[in-house]
């Protein structure tokens, strides 16, 4: 009995000696062996040897393709490269394997001779700790930036203390107020007296990060010291303003990205409605046949997306213009004087453009392409980020809306505008040569509605249908804001936009545009001509 006693601790002891050997990493030949076992403590040891022994970008290297799954070793006996480790994104396919050490490749005769590196949802959360604690000294401030934005809210011992280390010399400022914030929520959380913490909560209060917010109420739900709880909420009220604040400032970015759309919609019917007196139910379409353009450009110029879109605003107007030149020369100045029978004619003309489009393009919708440069969003802070296809749509709005308004005061074309506008038989009798003002204009404000098309073909698909959906907005724009006043489409647009996206949050989408409708309709009861109302002929017509 005695005898076999002393067998099984000798047993136990060899086990034990060979495991703690096993840990015990020394060289990429002890981690190979290591990673290919099934001890989860042993990996965690070897994933410490490999950060700390090995250059970062090959420690980042190993890890990231441990963590996706791409890290194999050679399970051939009978070959020098045996318990090897390699890199692949899929062995099944791979001609050649490359090494995780080195460059050099070895060739794939068959995938059973590799075998997949385990991973455990364990070992996938530290890999990501390390991979990001690997940045924190790197030379190149971004990804120092984003190290330290990924370690934010961990209160483990090791990510802490090289957090420590990281702030005592970090000398760039965004950076260093971002371990500021991590070190004060440990703080916050585990401080060792109430005045640690209280200056902790105070740091927090500042800051706009989402982690704020949750360990703030973290505090709250755990902590029993009165003191710091009264600390806690008085900087969760003060974070809960900021929220309030810059989700105020969102609305009103999205309520004026709104408008702008609606005043590049309403702005060319405002000239011909205005000047000519034709209410063009095709303005829809002439929206359209913009977008259309753009599409087609970007199909001419496959590999040139941001050129192309540049390129589709001239287009667009151009197409569009003579487009609507050729409507107003075969149609509409049959019918002038007579506003009900040109809203009729201007709708068969819809329909004949939306078949037309059919026709050519098929029913089916086209989407556009959006640049790189207009894709995703400008991070003012954390609790607000604003959309950069949003920002050029309200910067472009503005150029048009310059732009035409530079047109019609400086050119003698504007100015021969406005005189028919005005009184058309005065300016007939000063030598003015109205039909070819009237050709003219239907055709800017054909070519602007194309243009609009451009910014539209960024927000939404392109299809048949989709001048449907903005012309009835473009109707309200301009009646509320003063039939034939460009400034009066501007302050419209820009209201409309901004009255939809406030009442949105509690009413509704659908509810909001009736609640917008009911009150134009209310509006245009106490002031028939809108906000301003035009001056001259028009207005006593």
């Amino acid at each position: 009995m005695k005898n076999i006693t002393q067998l099984l601790k000798v047993v136990v002891f060899l086990i034990l000696s060979t495991n703690v050997a096993l840990a015990n990493v020394s060289d990429r030949e002890s981690f190979s062996k290591v990673l290919i076992g099934k001890s989860t403590p042993q990996k965690q040891a070897a994933m410490s040897w490999l950060v700390d022994h090995e250059p970062s970008d090959v420690a980042k290297y190993v890890l990231t393709a441990w963590l996706h799954g791409n890290l194999y070793y050679f399970n051939d006996k009978s070959s020098d490269q045996y318990q090897q480790l390699f890199l692949s994104s899929d062995i099944r396919d791979a001609a050649q394997i490359v090494s995780a050490w080195s460059d050099t490749t070895l060739a794939v005769e068959s995938s059973r001779q590799f075998k997949k590196v385990r991973v455990n949802n364990k070992l996938r959360s530290l890999i990501r700790l390390e991979i990001a604690s690997l940045g924190l000294d790197h030379a190149d401030a971004t990804i120092r930036l984003n190290a330290v934005t990924a370690l934010v809210g961990q209160t483990d011992d090791a990510v802490i203390s090289r957090l420590k280390q990281r702030a005592s010399i970090e000398t760039e400022q965004e950076i260093a107020s971002l371990l500021r914030l991590a070190l004060s929520i440990v703080e916050a959380l585990t401080g060792n007296t109430t005045e640690q913490r209280i200056a902790a909560i105070d740091v927090l209060s500042d800051y706009k990060q989402s982690v704020v917010l949750s360990t703030l109420n973290q505090v709250l739900k755990t902590e029993t010291d009165e003191l710091v709880r009264s600390a806690a909420e008085r900087a969760l009220d003060r974070y809960q303003q900021s929220q309030k604040f810059y989700s105020g400032v969102e609305t009103v970015f999205f309520g004026l990205s709104l408008g702008s759309v609606l005043v590049l919609a309403g702005i060319g019917l405002a000239i011909t409605f205005g000047v000519m007196g034709v209410i063009n139910m095709a303005h829809g379409e002439l929206i359209m046949i913009g977008a259309y353009t753009t599409y087609v450009m970007q199909q001419l110029m496959p590999n040139q997306i941001g050129l192309a879109l540049i390129l589709s605003i001239p287009m667009a107007f151009i197409v569009s213009g003579l487009v609507g030149i050729a409507i107003e020369r075969s149609v509409i100045r049959h019918l002038y004087g007579r506003p009900l029978e040109t809203l009729l004619a201007t709708f068969g003309i819809s329909l004949i453009l939306q078949q037309a489009v059919r026709s050519i393009f098929s029913p089916l919708n086209r989407s556009v392409s959006t640049p790189d440069w207009m894709s995703g969003a400008l991070q003012v802070n954390p609790m607000l980020s604003l959309t950069y296809n949003r920002l050029y749509i309200i910067l472009f709005c503005i150029m048009v809306f310059i732009g035409l308004v530079m047109v019609l005061k400086k050119t003698p074309l504007g100015l021969q505008v406005r005189a028919v506008s005005q009184n058309r038989a005065m300016a007939r009798a000063m030598g003015i040569r109205s039909e070819r003002v009237d050709a003219l204009t239907f055709g800017l404000g054909s070519g602007v509605a194309g243009v609009a098309g451009v910014a539209l073909s960024q927000l939404t698909n392109v299809g048949p249908n989709m001048g449907q959906a903005y012309i009835i907005d473009s109707f309200m724009v301009v009646v509320f804001g003063g039939v034939g006043n460009l400034w009066g489409t501007l302050v419209a647009g820009l209201s409309l936009g901004l009255f939809n996206k406030i009442l949105e949050p509690w009413a509704g989408a659908v509810l909001a545009k009736i609640l917008v409708l009911v009150f134009i309709i209310l509006f245009i009861q106490k002031r028939p001509r809108g906000l301003f109302p035009q001056r001259g002929r028009a207005a006593e017509g």
